[in-house]
């Protein structure tokens, strides 16, 4: 009777020290999927080629109004803070009709890349995204720093950019 006591404290104990360390890791401690991107214009792009830059990945649909919202303030981040090193990928997802993207991109006037996820192997890579928007913040370093769903604080992104980036314009 004792041991199965003791088994079961010490199954307790394991359980909650993974409970732990998947809460309260440090950021930084996922590293981000070794995706590769093919923009509208037939550039690939690999993250594994962007280290040493800081990048959002951002997965939004051409119906979703918050992405559209969204999107004047992520072309001018991108306008500000692409010269000093942020790369910034727009993920259209595999639902969304390759002909609608290009021609919101166009109308828009989008100055950042953006990739048709047509078979959805993409957002699989960055777990399974399935709502938009879906942004994920990659450190210089290869690390996912900061996942979020829905809009983002412009404000706070860019205060958590600014140490990754270059200095001077």
């Amino acid at each position: 009777m004792r041991s199965k006591e003791i088994l079961i404290a010490v199954f307790a104990v394991l359980v909650l020290a993974l409970a732990a360390f998947l809460l309260f890791s440090p950021p930084g401690a996922n590293p981000a999927p070794p995706a590769s991107f093919t923009t509208l214009d037939g550039k690939t792009l690999r993250l594994t080629e962007l280290r040493g830059r800081p990048v959002l990945v951002t997965f939004w649909a051409t119906t979703c109004p918050g992405c559209v919202s969204e999107m004047p303030h992520l072309i001018e981040l991108y306008k500000d803070l692409h010269p000093r090193g942020l790369e910034i990928i727009g993920v259209a997802m595999a639902y969304d009709p390759p002909a609608q993207v290009r021609e919101m991109v166009a109308r828009r006037s989008v100055n950042y890349p953006i990739a048709l996820d047509s078979d959805g192997s993409i957002a699989k890579a960055f777990s399974d995204v399935r709502l938009t928007p879906t942004h994920f913040v990659i450190d210089p370093q290869g690390r996912i720093v900061q996942q979020k769903l829905g809009e983002l604080d412009l404000t706070a992104l860019r205060t958590r950019l600014e140490p990754m980036l270059k200095d001077g314009a």
